[in-house]
């Protein structure tokens, strides 16, 4: 495209002014300076816009109807990323087609179902939940994890491992919606749902054996490093970002979000005791944490030389860079197959050749020094506009780095390079690794 037609951008984040900041200092960024303006809008033949702004504030029929003129910052369609339920099933297809995939093993069981209703769940556990009903009622079930389907941040959340705990679970829901119904006014903080909103969830796999370090040991703002280490889970946030239809690219700076608490394995009740678990050993979301600095994140690259924990031996276990390459390998390769199994998908999920995304990707790692790798990632879930303003002051810097590489990366070539250097799958540029390069045919 040439640099002489009209260029302006509109950006709009009414809910999100750190991440508007953010995309003004990347438009500010391009060398080719666009006019902002107040409403996303083409006035005559040959100008080009930049729509980067929030979901329902980008004009998606003006998108599909310029494919030339105009860049969101916002596919229309992507659903089978972004709800759970949806990737859940996409993953399912996936991998039933291609059994040796990644996927096989970085994505945990999951089952979907639509419910609003404890007494529904008897007949489910007999039916399209029978796989689900046979773990629960052997002698030794496995530990499980309820997420809404819609809900984010940690919403909804709660582990059991027996047909009474989750339909207890399903209870205290109701008993939620009943006491909203008599006070809306109110709204508790925690991890509340209310069932009658949110009609799909996933059960899924607990992982057992998370990979356990103590934050502690990075130490930030001036703190010492304790003598006795508590060691926590925690999971990855990974930045990724799919442009045009399709490139798929890792931002290299991965965010480490710990749990509050020290770990410790989930346990079940005494008879009759209905106390709720305990979830804060286990939720690694800092959206639910009391205390929202900076102490429970870190990046995974200030975790090496950590210790690892590991109750099979006495080995003083620490994590390597050898070990935190291996991490993002494994997670390069899940999120080119996961995004694979997306566009074979194209109900829930249409690239578009001008159309851009960030992702926020969340990761578990569990560590089993007996299997092979010791060390496996797994996807939890995709997250469209993700809450950027959780990572704290502390690493501003690497989200002012990721909008201004996406600036580079997406909306550059589109606007006004009519020659670019071309990067192989695996290669990195600008702080991202290319994922994944596919030529999907648009219509």
């Amino acid at each position: 495209m040439t640099s002489k037609t009209s260029f302006s951008a509109f950006k709009s984040w009414p809910s999100a002014p750190f991440t508007d900041s953010l995309v003004q200092k990347s438009i500010s960024s391009l060398q080719r300076k666009p006019t902002l303006v107040n409403a996303p809008i083409i006035k005559t033949r040959g100008d080009q816009l930049l729509q980067w702004s929030s979901y329902d504030e980008i004009d998606h029929e003006l998108t599909l109807a310029s494919p030339d003129a105009v860049l969101s910052s916002s596919y229309v369609i992507r659903k089978a990323l972004t709800r759970k339920h949806f990737l859940s099933r996409s993953i399912l297809s996936y991998v039933t087609k291609n059994p040796q995939s990644v996927l096989s093993a970085a994505a945990p069981q999951t089952f979907d179902i639509e419910i609003s209703f404890a007494d529904e769940l008897e007949e489910m556990l007999t039916d399209e939940l029978w796989e689900l009903g046979r773990d629960l009622d052997c002698d030794t079930p496995r530990w499980w994890i309820l997420k809404p389907g819609m809900a984010d941040r940690g919403n909804g959340i709660r582990l059991f491992n027996s047909r009474l705990s989750l339909e207890q679970i399903f209870e205290e829901f109701e008993e939620s919606d009943d006491e909203d119904a008599e006070d809306s006014g109110e709204q508790e903080e925690g991890t509340a749902v209310i069932t009658s909103q949110l009609r799909h969830f996933v059960i899924q796999e607990y992982l057992s054996c998370p990979l356990l370090v103590d934050p502690r040991e990075v130490a930030v703002h001036g703190f010492a490093v304790p003598s006795i280490l508590e060691f926590r889970k925690f999971h990855l946030r990974a930045y990724c970002v799919a442009s045009g239809a399709l490139q798929v690219y890792l931002y290299e700076r991965i965010l480490a979000l710990f749990s509050a608490a020290p770990y410790a394995s989930p346990t079940s009740p005494e008879e009759g005791d209905r106390t709720p678990i305990d979830l804060s050993p286990h939720l690694t979301n800092t959206a639910l944490q009391k205390d929202h600095g900076e102490q429970n994140v870190r990046l995974l690259e200030e975790l090496v030389g950590c210790h690892i924990f590991c109750d099979a031996s006495g080995n003083d276990l620490r994590l390597t860079t050898d070990d935190v390459n291996n991490i993002i390998e494994q997670m390069s390769a899940v999120l080119a197959e996961s995004f694979q199994a997306a566009i074979q998908n194209p109900v829930h999920f249409q690239v578009l050749p001008n159309a851009f995304e960030l992702f926020g990707v969340d990761f578990l790692v569990t560590y089993n020094p007996s299997s092979s790798p010791a060390i496996q990632v797994h996807l939890l879930e995709f997250n469209s506009e993700p809450a950027i303003e959780l990572t704290g002051p502390r690493l501003t810097w690497i989200l002012e780095d990721l909008f201004v590489a996406m600036g580079k990366v997406c909306v550059e070539p589109f606007f006004s390079s009519p020659f670019q250097k071309t990067w192989k799958v695996g290669e990195s540029e600008y702080g991202f690794t290319k994922c994944l390069e596919e030529n999907v045919h648009f219509r």
